[in-house]
């Protein structure tokens, strides 16, 4: 996994959970990744910190590839998930 500002990654679908906290945002990229192909790209934008802990674990859970995160302010996270 990067976890770098460079080159972002294209995506084809976005999921903002901003102001939403645990569990929400991985309830919803739960019900998200159902809607996508594996090999697509989900771009999640989050305000809650416990994503920097849920999003990884859950990447791993399920077998999807985490390309990217990073903090892009102060509140919000961004990840970058290649899906298994």
């Amino acid at each position: 996994m990067a976890d770098n500002t460079g080159t972002l990654p294209n995506v084809d679908a976005v999921l903002d959970t901003t102001g939403l906290y645990c569990p929400e945002p991985i309830m919803l990229m739960h019900n998200k990744v159902r809607d996508m192909a594996p090999g697509q790209v989900l771009k999640v934008i989050a305000t809650d910190p416990a994503t920097t802990r849920d999003v990884p674990k859950f990447c791993q859970f399920l077998g999807h590839e985490l390309l990217e995160q990073h903090t892009a302010s102060e509140s919000n996270y961004l990840y970058f998930i290649r899906l298994a």
